[in-house]
């Protein structure tokens, strides 16, 4: 059960990863394009910020902390008699 809940929680975790990362490489894209005064969305990427970019990025660290936690624990328990 508990291999089950890390190994979902790791591949949960992989696909929000790459969602951030796409996130990140669209602002640098709208962002040099709005430099240029050429529209690659930078506003649609502003709106997008606060209500889906932000707490993905929350959900990234705090589950790389869960998944850290869960990881110590399972080798503190295991390790001790």
């Amino acid at each position: 059960m508990k291999d089950r809940l890390l190994s979902g929680l790791n591949t949960v975790l992989m696909f929000n990863l790459f969602f951030v990362l796409f996130c990140f490489a669209w602002f640098a894209v709208a962002l040099i394009g709005r430099t240029m005064n050429i529209g690659l969305g930078f506003d649609l990427w502003y709106s997008l910020w606060e209500p889906v970019i932000m707490p993905s990025i929350g959900i990234l660290m705090a589950g790389a902390l869960l998944s850290g936690l869960f990881s110590w624990v399972s080798k503190k328990i295991l390790t001790e008699p």
